[in-house]
């Protein structure tokens, strides 16, 4: 398994992962799906990664993520042992330092456009009215200020993705995780989506790490990292 550099609090990356190693039991057989994964990703930093189906980008994601711990290996945040956490103080980590943007929209349906944004900002207990002005004006950035009281099945299949996407940036995130965030888009809210990531991520300096199946998209980012066979190389930009 790889070192980790030996980093002072003020150099370490954002995010980074050290001989990631993630084993599933299938019938009785060891499934290796990682097989030592290195990565470091320095802040305002756009990598993509991408793969055939089933390689184990999403895998790679939910332990970047903290929603999965590995088999081996560490994933580390500003130097910290992420996956040594417990599973209460990952849960905080997770809230305060990393935006997740999935393929489906994940919105909560009783709730409407604002108060889905607010809700990282909410179950961190933020006074109620300050999380939703932040939501109404992070809305606006991504142009739904007319749609704040809209409930998901009221938006359009673009709309929803975009309150997604404002939802993870609504706690100020060092690091955006993005699964296919345009893959069940038509083409023009695709690129709307893609393009307003892009935007977002270069006005706050996040890092952001976007799996994906589509190779001009990925091209467009910082690197273009290929998983396969359970390891990580550089796929060119």
């Amino acid at each position: 398994m790889a070192e980790a550099p030996l980093n002072s609090p003020g150099d370490a990356p954002p995010l980074a992962c050290y001989g990631l190693v993630r084993h599933f039991r299938e019938q009785g057989r060891v499934l290796e799906v990682l097989r030592g994964v290195d990565l470091s990703i320095a802040s305002g930093e756009r990598v993509a990664v991408v793969g055939a189906s089933g390689c184990g980008k999403t895998t790679l994601l939910q332990l970047l993520g903290g929603l999965d711990t590995p088999t081996e290996g560490r994933v580390e945040i500003d130097g910290r042992n992420f996956s040594a956490m417990r599973s209460g103080e990952r849960g905080m980590e997770r809230n305060r330092s990393i935006g997740f943007v999935y393929q489906f929209h994940h919105l909560l349906p009783e709730f409407n456009a604002v108060e889905n944004v607010a809700m990282p900002l909410l179950i961190r207990r933020s006074p109620t009215p300050e999380a939703m002005e932040r939501a109404a004006k992070l809305l606006m950035q991504v142009g739904l200020g007319e749609r704040l009281s809209h409930r998901p099945a009221k938006l359009s299949g673009g709309e929803r993705q975009r309150v997604a996407v404002a939802r993870a940036l609504i706690t100020r995130p060092r690091i955006v995780l993005a699964d296919e965030p345009t893959g069940n888009l038509d083409p023009d809210s695709g690129e709307q989506v893609f393009e307003l990531l892009l935007r977002l991520n270069r006005d706050s300096g996040a890092a952001l790490v976007v799996v994906t199946h589509d190779r001009l998209r990925a091209r467009r980012m910082d690197r273009v990292l290929a998983l396969r066979d359970g390891l990580l190389a550089d796929a060119g930009g």
